[in-house]
């Protein structure tokens, strides 16, 4: 039987660095092959180059063979692409808006691949769209990011491809949507036979979907195997760590989550008399606890008012136009309360009204009817960590001038020469890990965790009364979501900020909260300490978020 697809010796080079290094594998027809790895791991790139979109590029050098189903093709020439591009080889991006015109209608996007209306009416139900009419005169901007992932997977198997590749397609989707779409195209590829390069950086979902794994480091495969046994029993120290950083439901609260990374652990341990040597044997063996980060009295809720209240709030939005506008009720008489030093995450699916309460919080937004009280006695003000760090930190602002604003608008700020301003910027670079050399650069020169960092140092370079955070790990590989846990963590216990933490992944909330608040259509369900969801939480709802959840 013709491999779908079979990798020989490829390499990669993007000027002085090597993005992949030697790589080879095979892709059976109706097998689904995973590449795992942290980012910048090379993942993408060898996702890119089996589909010769780096051929001719300036700057990038490309050496061995792709052979897609049977047809041999060169990755570093245009030759022979053309036919297969797109055909035998189809795509199924992570954000599926930068890949479908928003100036068409799903209608006309699929009928360009499937060919006419009934075609595409099919393709919609195959892929459990419920009104496949309403769909295909909407336009992607008027879908659900649920919605828009299953028209990429229909236009991607419309074309009934010898390859398929998905490249963390379920990345910024609710746990419940995620399963969906894991199971969807576990479905299609069985019933079309195609082979699937799945690219990941969750193990979780690696382990739902593939039939084979290889983990990736610095662009050289470590480890390659069956899914089971290769992340049932690593034999890798990397593979080792990852696996080890992975969040469940039943990761230890006790103690840092994963391996602790040196540079912030480190950092904190010193502090605190204990000895670099000590580190990875302490935490091996258990006994390194979030108690050798923190004075005893630290930490969880305390009596008196609350860091943040909400008392019966309501939100509604104004939707359509043309003439047929309405309002939609987001938020139905939600009372919310965190209190002074508490951590709260607050967790439902998309469009659920999590967002909505944290931009209430932020004063972003303004309730319809309702009170909203936020403690201003303690800490400068409401600060946000949202969960696309570049997006947020102004591109043209070096970190230094991104800190100094931030510090220059506080009272603690006012009263600060200019030495001691500086001082207080490599004080809070130094709580977040980073060195002092990184004040001179700008976020475009820096690493995904690197730039989320410094908005969480931007955040806390003077203690705010209120630390809100929007999926802030939720586009991480496992390794940096882990490490900003314990970062956010060790903040949270050493300055005594409270936290309004808003995810749709329980193991993240368990990790950082005190208690979890469960919301569904606008309306909070159920409110329970974070210790042991599996049996706290007793609502429908909230035991269908839990069934969710890769194991």
């Amino acid at each position: 039987m013709t491999a779908a697809l079979s990798v020989a010796s490829l390499s990669v080079n993007y000027t002085r660095t090597t993005a992949v290094d030697d790589v080879s594998f095979t892709i059976e027809p109706g097998q689904c092959f995973g590449l795992v790895g942290e980012s910048g791991s090379g993942k993408s790139t060898i996702g890119l180059a089996v589909q010769g979109l780096l051929t001719d590029l300036r700057g990038v050098t490309t050496h061995g063979t792709v052979t897609v189903a049977g047809t041999p093709l060169d990755p570093s020439k245009e030759t022979g692409w053309r036919g297969v591009r797109g055909h035998r080889v189809t795509t199924v991006f992570q954000d599926p808006m930068s890949s479908l015109d928003p100036t068409m209608t799903i209608g006309r996007l699929l009928g360009l691949v499937a060919g006419s209306t009934a075609e595409s009416t099919r393709w919609l139900e195959e892929v459990e769209i419920r009104e496949p009419a309403t769909v295909l005169r909407s336009y992607p901007h008027q879908l659900s990011g649920g919605m828009r992932q299953r028209v990429m997977i229909a236009l991607a198997l419309a074309r009934r491809p010898s390859l398929l590749i998905a490249d963390e397609p379920t990345t910024a989707l609710d746990v419940s949507v995620q399963a969906q779409i894991l199971k969807l195209l576990s479905r299609e590829r069985e019933q079309l036979g195609c082979g699937v390069l799945f690219i990941t950086h969750d193990l979780g979902v690696a382990r739902a979907v593939c039939d084979e794994v290889a983990v990736l480091r610095e662009g050289k495969i470590v480890e390659h195997g069956s899914t089971a046994v290769t992340l049932e029993n690593p034999q890798n120290p990397y593979t080792q760590r990852l696996v080890a950083s992975r969040l469940t439901l039943h990761s230890d609260r006790g103690r840092p989550v994963g391996l602790p990374e040196a540079t912030v652990v480190a950092s904190m341990a010193e502090a605190r008399g204990i000895q670099d040597a000590d580190l990875e044997r302490q935490w091996t063996e258990g006994s390194l606890r979030w108690s050798d980060f923190r004075a005893e009295d630290e930490g969880g809720p305390r009596a008196g008012a609350p860091a943040l209240e909400l008392a019966k709030v309501k939100k509604s939005f104004s939707t359509g136009g043309f003439g047929r506008r309405h309002r939609k009720d987001v938020l139905h008489d939600v009372n919310l309360r965190v209190g002074t030093r508490e951590s709260v995450a607050l967790v439902g699916e998309s469009g659920s009204g999590k967002s909505t309460i944290l931009r209430i919080a932020a004063g972003l937004e303004q309730p319809d009817t309702g009170d909203v009280v936020v403690d201003r006695r303690r800490g400068e003000g409401v600060q946000v960590i949202f969960q696309d760090a570049g997006a947020s930190l102004t591109p043209w602002l070096t970190v230094r001038s991104l800190l100094m604003e931030r510090l220059g608008n506080t009272v603690t700020g006012a009263g600060l020469d200019r030495s001691q301003r500086e001082a207080h910027l490599r004080t809070a670079l130094e709580r977040v890990a980073l060195p002092a050399s990184v004040l001179d650069a700008k976020p475009a020169g820096l690493s995904g965790g690197q730039r989320q960092r410094v908005a969480i140092a931007r955040a806390v370079v003077v203690p705010p009364s209120l630390l809100l955070c929007d999926e802030p790990t939720s586009a991480l590989d496992v390794s940096l979501a882990c490490s900003v846990l314990n970062l956010l963590n060790l903040l949270r216990h050493d300055l005594g900020l409270p936290m309004l933490f808003v995810t749709h992944d329980l193991a993240a909330a368990r990790v950082i909260a005190d208690r979890v608040v469960v919301i569904s259509q606008g309306a909070i369900v159920e409110s329970v300490p974070s210790d042991d969801l599996g049996a706290a939480i007793t609502s429908d709802y909230g035991r269908r978020l839990l069934d969710a959840v890769l194991s």
